[in-house]
């Protein structure tokens, strides 16, 4: 295969911006309600967190930030959490990390009623997802699968390396390609020879939290490289897990870093709390 000089780039704010205006239609005939819960003092998580409340703003979603402190103890976030899924007001919750220390986004997760878990954060929702059942998928873990779909790559029998086993990101994300007829393998810290793995791939998916650790030795001629990876720099920018210059030589599309995943990430968010109003909605109408 001859690959271009230079690889197409899988840019993700088109496909954000469609989302957008689906949820923002929704919204207007549905409101809808968001309530973020935050324990942190990290300053790129308050970023994050008022970037998603901004984007709330512009789709017609109300979103409110309770923010507990680090100091916050597993008894006070996941009562915290339990009020919001008991809250008829709330249609969705996001439980942020990090969280303080001694405290597991998979105990404090269970809090979250599997129906607001728009994120996907509960490991019911994750067993619901693998079971076929429904239920919210982590974000970004779909965001992956819906880019993919929107610049028209197959994934049914081609082979995808997820290089990642998260339960926000890897397992959810195997699970989704998986219902696409993808034949999938997960690589992670224990995996033997990484890029002898990889380079067997069609699709390489990175999202190991590692920068830079994805290069063109990791990669088939033609292969096409998703990189989930949101790495703070130094100077208040961010990288990917894939260094971009070397996988250039040899992919044969990439998704930038930002404006590849991210951005669909959070589009979906809205659009699962969007959803899941209007679920709530019918389910009232239809006991009216």
């Amino acid at each position: 295969m001859r690959l271009p000089s230079v690889p197409s780039v899988l840019s993700g704010r088109d496909l954000a911006a469609a989302v957008r205006v689906e949820t923002a239609t929704e919204t207007a005939a549905v409101p809808a309600r968001l309530a973020v819960v935050v324990a942190t003092a990290d300053e790129s998580t308050a970023w994050y967190v008022r970037s998603i409340a901004k984007a709330a703003v512009k789709v017609g979603i109300t979103c409110d930030v309770t923010d507990l402190g680090p100091e916050a103890d597993a008894p006070t976030i996941r009562a915290t959490l339990a009020a919001l899924s008991a809250d008829p007001t709330v249609h969705g919750i996001i439980l942020q990390t990090p969280l303080p220390v001694g405290v597991t986004q998979q105990e404090a997760a269970l809090a979250i009623a599997v129906e607001k878990d728009v994120d996907g954060a509960n490991p019911l929702s994750l067993g619901r997802l693998a079971a076929g059942l429904t239920a919210h998928a982590p974000a970004t873990a779909e965001a992956v699968v819906r880019l993919l779909d929107h610049h028209g790559v197959d994934l049914a029998g081609r082979h995808v390396a997820v290089v990642g086993r998260s339960t926000v990101v890897g397992k959810p994300l195997a699970h989704l390609l998986l219902d696409r007829d993808a034949t999938v393998t997960v690589c992670h810290s224990r995996t033997t020879d990484l890029a002898a793995v990889t380079a067997r791939a069609d699709i390489v998916v990175a999202a190991a939290g590692r920068p830079g650790l994805i290069t063109a030795r990791h990669l088939a001629p033609g292969a096409v490289v998703v990189d989930v990876g949101t790495n703070p720099t130094p100077d208040g920018g961010l990288v990917g897990d894939v260094d971009a210059v070397s996988a250039s030589a040899r992919a044969s599309a990439l998704t930038p870093v930002p404006g590849g995943v991210g951005p669909v990430t959070t589009a979906l968010l809205l659009r699962h709390t969007a959803r899941a109003a209007a679920t709530t909605a019918a389910a009232s109408n239809g006991h009216a």
